[in-house]
């Protein structure tokens, strides 16, 4: 499958510094930026940066990040689900998974990450493709953001829906391992009704739940 990706550069409004969005960027140029230090919710800033090298230079992967200056602030990244998780059974080409989006605690509260995603659909780039997230509570900054599980949930959901991404029922067991934890997924416009029949199969592997 070819996977087309658009360079998308947007500045965003701010009244006190100056924010560039952009992406998919490629590795050459995410190799001369580095990570705002409040980067750490997966890994080291410098690890961090070099997993999103890495995912750049796959055929699928996409990153668009957020940064001032020559720092980046924030990303979103795309690529295949990983082999070890139910998803990728069927190795369909089709299915990306959003894998991770962060935002650095100093410039929270801008719109940065509802941007972020939105700039990945833009020109109609994942129209092809039936994208999802799995959203699990251990992975959500309750600390920082002062949230609820719940009410975390609920903003992590809003985020997704900027794209029209919404819940999906599933009986992966990881995701039925909590209620707050989901699923959600973006089926585009030209995504053929075999890959939408082989999903479902994903879904739902369990007779019980039919």
């Amino acid at each position: 499958m070819e996977h087309r990706k658009t360079y998308i550069r947007h500045t965003l409004p701010q009244a006190d510094r100056e924010i560039i969005l952009e992406g998919p960027v490629p590795p050459s140029h995410l190799a001369t930026l580095r990570m705002h230090p409040d980067l750490d919710a997966f890994r080291r800033p410098e690890e961090q940066l070099e997993a999103l090298i890495e995912i750049a230079g796959l055929p699928e992967g996409r990153i668009i990040i957020a940064r001032e200056q020559e720092v980046i602030i924030g990303y979103v990244t795309f690529h295949y689900p990983d082999e070890m998780e139910r998803w990728s059974q069927g190795n369909m080409p089709d299915l990306i998974e959003l894998g991770a989006i962060e935002v650095s605690n100093e410039y929270r509260s801008r719109r940065i990450g509802s941007s972020l995603i939105r700039t990945a659909f833009e020109d109609g780039q994942m129209e092809k493709y039936i994208v999802f997230t799995t959203e699990y509570y251990w992975h959500w900054d309750l600390k920082s953001s002062g949230l609820s599980v719940w009410d975390y949930r609920k903003m992590m959901e809003r985020l997704m829906q900027t794209v029209d991404m919404v819940w999906y029922a599933t009986d992966d067991p990881e995701i039925c391992s909590h209620p707050a934890n989901c699923l959600m997924v973006r089926i585009g416009k030209d995504v053929p009704l075999e890959s939408k029949e082989q999903f479902d199969r994903i879904r739902f592997q369990q007779r019980f739940m039919y």
